[in-house]
């Protein structure tokens, strides 16, 4: 693909990826304002934005590939997140004496962090054929694996801020 076109498809992937999540919310406050079907409208959009932002990922990305592969890649790609990017972002935002963002960053570099550790444990579970169920910190997005821990060790909020992940 060429470098235009490559660069176009990006910038509708990251759009359409951001509309998605923007009118998941959207359905979410509707559901909490007793306008249901607002909420159901919200939903059906949103999907049809998903169906557009894997579109456009499989034209950046490729095909997919199998779990271990697709397992590897996600672990480079958070190990990679954590350490660089969000690093960096933190640095900033403490040189912007941005305090709210800088915990921000500093708590998902850590999530990050926890992910790739995630990925990598499941690499192990698929060889052994293990089964195993995770926990989400709904305030941060830590992921606990096999156990529900009393307090999230990232943001610090109580077990009842976590829901299984089926």
């Amino acid at each position: 693909m060429k470098e235009r076109t490559a660069r176009n498809v990006h910038q509708a992937y990251v759009a359409e990826s951001k509309a998605f999540q923007r009118l998941l919310l959207f359905a979410k406050q509707a559901e909490k304002e007793g306008v249901p079907q607002i909420a159901h409208l919200f939903r059906a959009v949103a999907a049809a934005e998903g169906v557009h932002a894997r579109q456009h990922f499989k034209s950046l990305e490729g095909s997919i590939g199998d779990t271990q592969t697709n397992l590897e890649l996600a672990f480079q790609r958070e190990s990679g997140v954590a350490e660089a990017e969000y690093n960096r972002m933190l640095r900033e935002a403490e040189e912007d004496d941005e305090e709210e963002a800088a915990l921000t960053f500093s708590q998902i570099r850590d999530v990050e962090t926890g992910h790739a550790g995630l990925y990598k444990n499941a690499l192990n579970h698929l060889i052994a054929q293990r089964e195993t169920k995770y926990y989400l910190c709904t305030t941060c997005g830590y992921v606990s694996d096999g156990k529900l821990p009393e307090n999230c060790p990232i943001c610090g909020a109580p077990k009842t801020k976590f829901q299984s992940v089926d």
